[in-house]
């Protein structure tokens, strides 16, 4: 039986954040963490794996992946401390394989509590990192359900980060 305050907490909003291993992400999850304790927000953390490309080559393939997975979850269980950390609660850790941003796509379609995707913007010279060109280029990744994008620049201090999450 549910009780009104498990309800309340299903109906609560979600923020995406992508977990990969660059510090903007790390600052993405930091400042998602911080919002969702403010917004009463919960967060989902996703992690895409890039399949392997040996087909013909089936052993070297599924250790490829297994060891792909293993960093993933890793990767995921760092992120997840630092959401809970800001905001309290253990975040939804989510691995997928495939192309980022149609997994992104995909999971945002699966999930009408995603709200709002936060991305780190990388300081390179090279540009802000592939994900934040492609939404830049091609927003139209989002368009079978369109959330709002928060893009988290890489070169704001953390400090800075926590004044803005209020």
């Amino acid at each position: 039986m549910m009780n009104e305050a498990t309800s309340k907490q299903d109906d609560r909003i979600k923020f995406l954040v992508i977990a990969n291993d660059c510090p903007e992400a790390r600052l993405a999850a930091f400042f998602a963490g911080r919002r969702a304790k403010r917004s009463n927000a919960r967060v989902i953390l996703l992690s895409v794996l890039e399949p392997p490309e040996f087909g013909h080559w089936a052993t070297v393939a599924e250790t490829m992946r297994a060891e792909a997975e293993e960093k993933a979850q890793e990767l995921l269980r760092e992120f997840a401390a630092e959401v809970k950390a800001q905001s309290g609660e253990d975040p939804e850790e989510v691995i997928r394989e495939g192309i980022d941003v149609e997994e992104i796509r995909k999971l945002i379609d699966e999930d009408p509590a995603i709200s709002i995707l936060f991305l780190g913007a990388s300081t390179e010279t090279n540009g802000p990192g592939p994900l934040v060109s492609s939404l830049a280029q091609k927003p139209a990744y989002l368009a079978a359900r369109p959330i709002p994008v928060t893009v988290v620049p890489g070169a704001m201090s953390r400090d800075e980060l926590r004044r803005l999450a209020g």
